[in-house]
């Protein structure tokens, strides 16, 4: 799909404009990186890989919880996302893997293992990132994973294979429809309506909806059984957490993931919608903390 600007996107990210934004950036292969690393110097490393359409403040919650709890946190906004460049590239997963492979390694976080979170679409990104970076993952979160859908002719990725069709649906309706999409992620409207701010506000960006879009056409979100399977085979210790009341990638998938990916704990997480680290970061938190720590009391001498 040919880059583009949407209406209604006015804003430009500039290293001057950044200068009086949130968060900290770095310089990498494809572009600068929104990111915060947060929390008591050292603590264990919890890496977070986000969905679709989320900046990085989508994890303050939980980020809150985790330093409680000693642990430090690196979130950043992937590409097209939050303050992060909106870079005229393949969105796919090794666009967002290498993201987070050259941001962990820009920052020095290579010489013991990370504990790995992922959410939505940001789940397949951390099964990508598991897989070829086993050796950096102490433990896999995976919250509310897409993937397990089966392909149909509606599936995103098939309605946007046409670049002329992708575009035009980007350009004219790109922004209803993804307002649509984030009013089905929560169950509280409150939270529901700031979870909505959060994200228009970044894709007033130029650049946001091309890089959203461009996602649906090369992230494949429905019958990544395989991806599931694979990962299931790494051996890396792995938590499975779904809100019980998720209509976008909905517990009714929870058997076939546990099947499939043998997690060492798995848990549903009550009156819950697609978006636990943000609705119920507690509850989340109650689950992460202690099974992230049992690994690495093993791992310490």
């Amino acid at each position: 799909m040919k880059y583009f600007v949407a209406p209604g996107e006015d804003r430009k990210l500039t290293a001057d404009s950044r200068g009086a934004l949130r968060g900290s950036f770095i310089e990498l292969s494809d572009g600068v990186t929104h990111y915060e690393l947060t929390g008591p110097e050292g603590g264990d490393v919890v890496l977070m890989a986000g969905g679709l359409t989320i900046p990085l403040f989508y994890w303050d919650g939980l980020v809150s919880e985790l330093h409680a709890q000693g642990l430090r946190t690196l979130t950043c906004s992937a590409y097209g996302r939050g303050y992060s460049d909106r870079v005229r590239a393949r969105y796919d997963e090794r666009l967002f893997t290498r993201q987070l492979a050259e941001l962990t390694d820009r920052l020095g976080l290579t010489a013991r293992p990370l504990h790995l979170v992922g959410t939505s679409m940001g789940a397949l990104v951390a099964m990508t990132y598991a897989a070829r970076y086993r050796s950096s993952v102490s433990t896999l979160t995976l919250v509310g994973p897409a993937g397990l859908a089966r392909p149909r002719l509606t599936s995103p990725d098939r309605l946007m294979r046409s670049d002329l069709l992708a575009g035009v649906v980007a350009r004219h309706r790109g922004l209803r429809l993804l307002q649509g999409h984030l009013g089905h992620n929560v169950r509280d409207p409150e939270l529901g309506a700031e979870l909505t701010e959060m994200v228009l506000g970044s894709l007033r960006f130029e650049g946001s909806l091309y890089a959203v879009f461009d996602t649906l056409q090369h992230l494949p979100v429905t019958g990544r059984d395989d991806l599931f399977r694979r990962t299931g085979a790494l051996g890396i210790p792995t938590l499975l957490l779904w809100g019980d009341e998720d209509t976008v990638t909905p517990s009714a998938y929870a058997d076939t993931a546990r099947a499939l990916l043998k997690p060492h704990r798995h848990h549903s997480i009550t009156e819950c919608g697609h978006m636990a680290p943000f609705e119920r970061p507690r509850d989340v938190a109650d689950q992460l903390v202690p099974f992230v720590s049992a690994r690495t009391e093993r791992l310490d001498p």
